[in-house]
């Protein structure tokens, strides 16, 4: 296995998540605050699930809305 090839192409991927997700969140808070309901903070869940590999990682955390 090629270790910087592996190593780009994860981070490419994640690249991709990252900016996809602070997207649809950002999109999906304004939407709910413009109908006035909003609680804070929001609970939030990722999944992570690599076929192939047998992975699958449960994230959770919170976010501020201010």
């Amino acid at each position: 296995m090629n270790e910087d090839a592996f190593n780009m192409s994860v981070r490419k991927f994640l690249k991709t998540v990252g900016v996809t997700s602070q997207r649809e969140i950002e999109a999906a808070v304004r939407q709910a605050s413009e109908k006035g309901g909003l609680d804070s903070p929001l609970k939030a869940k990722m999944v992570l699930t690599v076929d192939g590999v047998d992975l699958t990682v449960e994230i959770n955390g919170t976010i501020d809305v201010a």
